[in-house]
């Protein structure tokens, strides 16, 4: 049941919408998870397959997929994408706007 008809336009960052602290974090670690989980199907791999591919037990796997990010770090996931052949590039431009954001371009 819908108790509020009212709609938001979306700061283009969920997390941040949410009220998550490490909101911009979060946006591109899941960013990254779905890069990781499109590596993994479109090579049809099974966990079990792409764990052993980048070198970590199979839950981990599972937990990636499921966005259960908490214990990856980003840079542990820029070695995963460049493992299934990815280049990273990370740039920093002066801002666009009052205030300072980061995105994800995937």
């Amino acid at each position: 049941m819908i108790l509020n008809n009212d709609v938001q336009t979306s700061s283009g960052n969920v997390f941040a919408d949410l009220g998550f602290t490490n909101s911009d974090e979060m946006l591109v670690k899941a960013e990254l998870a779905r890069k990781i989980s499109a590596a993994i199907a479109v090579r049809n791999m099974t966990q079990d397959d792409a764990a052993k591919f980048l070198g970590i037990d199979q839950p981990k796997i599972s937990a990636l997929m499921k966005g259960k990010l908490t214990g990856f770090s980003l840079e542990r996931m820029f070695r995963y994408l460049n493992i299934f052949g990815s280049d990273i590039e990370i740039t920093v431009k002066p801002k666009s706007s009052n205030n300072a954001r980061i995105s994800v371009v995937c």
